[in-house]
């Protein structure tokens, strides 16, 4: 009978088999300890001549770091610890023993060793742990839009524009069509989709050729964007709040483990209640010039803008009405103020900044051509996007996260690479 360590619970008592890997053992002589990992989790098995006989003590000693494993046993829960459970081990079935030793040891290693050997480092508890609650992340997504009447709709990779001008796009020669680019947002197509659906939203790889080396920068990522008809700016922020809090609640339910093995405090995560702190561009801008910064009233926020912001408060904060002359073009001015734009970031807690980023759309069709060609932009290209205004626009807003540094914020790690399974940098295009 074959079980996973996540269900070990159900077979207490009872004799069965793990299939996975040892990670690592302990003790000599009398006694080993085998550290086994499944892909559910993480179960220690105990190898004793009394309990288990010679043939399997033999073998024991003969394993060495990621030896593949049929390993059956007596299942027990610890003395001492009422979630964590261990095998007697009864038999050993070696599948492969590494010829070599295994590259990634319990030593301190660089960040480029571990980089370089990203195949195997995905196999450690903690990263195997940030997976997991990256997992967890995605699936509560869903889950939060199926609840509230999304559908998924996919945009395309290559595109024949960019979202935002082509400074910062991986661009491609397209067959006879000249020149591709990979996208760097689903958004301006999903667009196109709630004229028919209403609710939608893509999720999927995108590309910034931006040669930044901040720790919140990376060259491939996942980013979710979102597009909701009859919406505006304020509701717009009402559902952004809506998905993080399910995010958080479903991490917080699910991934205890993990996050222990991350050693992350999860007080700061509880703490969590809507609503969040708003606060206008304008009113940031005046709050961190208190704190020490020398931003400009015209000025998007930077990297330190938003790290010193965020070590203030312990809610996420909405960061709304922007200078229209730092934002995208598609994004609604503010009928109070026409020099500001009706937009928000959302800023995560300490420290990590923004994790989404959003705007009500401009619907009308004159306003947003005349957007375009101010923008040095060709409107001919966007002709298909100014189609949507044409027939049937409606009042719209939309928003994208960046799964990696949503990741990176309820994981607690510093930089997102870790949260990516193979993180592409400026300087970094293997394994």
């Amino acid at each position: 009978m074959s079980f996973k360590v996540k269900r070990a619970r159900d077979f207490v008592g009872k004799e069965a088999t793990l299939e996975g890997w040892m990670y690592n053992r302990r003790g000599s002589g009398k006694i080993y300890f085998l550290q086994l990992r499944d892909g559910t989790g993480f179960m220690q098995g105990i190898v004793t001549e009394e309990d288990s006989g010679r043939e399997a003590m033999a073998l024991a000693e003969k394993l060495t770091a990621e030896t593949s494993v049929r390993v059956t046993g007596l299942i027990n829960q610890h003395p001492k610890h009422e979630d964590t459970f261990e095998m007697i081990v009864k038999k050993i079935e070696p599948i492969q023993i590494p010829p070599e030793e295994y590259p990634i040891s319990k030593k301190e290693h660089g960040p480029d060793f571990l980089l370089d050997n990203r195949h195997l480092w995905l196999r450690s508890g903690k990263q195997w742990a940030i997976q997991r609650v990256r997992n967890t992340i995605i699936n509560a997504t869903y889950e939060y839009f199926a609840d509230n009447d999304f559908i998924k709709i996919d945009a395309p990779i290559l595109t024949p524009n960019a979202c935002e001008g082509t400074t910062e796009l991986f661009e491609i020669n397209y067959f006879d069509e000249d020149t591709a680019y990979l996208s760097q947002s689903g958004q301006l197509y999903i667009e196109a989709a709630i004229m028919s659906h209403g609710r939608v939203f893509d999720f999927g790889p995108v590309f910034r050729a931006e040669k930044s080396k901040t720790r919140r920068h990376l060259t491939e990522f996942w980013m979710m964007d979102a597009e909701m008809a009859f919406c505006d700016h304020r509701m717009s922020m009402e559902i952004q709040e809506g998905l993080i809090m399910n995010i958080l609640k479903r991490v917080l339910e699910k991934n205890l483990k993990e996050l222990a093995i991350l050693e992350r405090d999860t007080e700061p995560l509880k703490k969590i209640k809507p609503p969040f702190i708003r606060k206008t561009h304008a009113e940031v801008v005046a709050e961190l010039r208190t704190m020490g910064s020398d931003i400009g009233e015209r000025d998007d926020l930077g990297g330190d803008d938003e790290t010193m912001l965020t070590q203030k408060y312990d809610l996420p904060i909405f960061v709304e009405k922007y200078p229209a002359e730092v934002k995208a073009f598609y994004m609604k001015r503010d009928p109070e103020n026409e020099t500001l734009c009706l937009n928000n970031d959302l800023l995560a807690p300490e420290g990590y900044g923004e994790i989404i980023g959003g705007s009500q759309r401009e619907d009308d069709f004159d306003t947003l051509f005349k957007r375009i060609k101010n923008h040095g932009l060709d409107t001919k290209v966007f002709n298909w996007y100014l189609d949507l205004r044409k027939y049937g626009s409606v009042p719209h807003s939309g928003f994208g996260y960046g799964l990696e540094r949503i990741t990176g914020w309820l994981t607690g790690i510093h930089h997102i690479r870790e949260t990516i399974p193979f993180p592409r940098l400026i300087n970094r295009l293997r394994p």
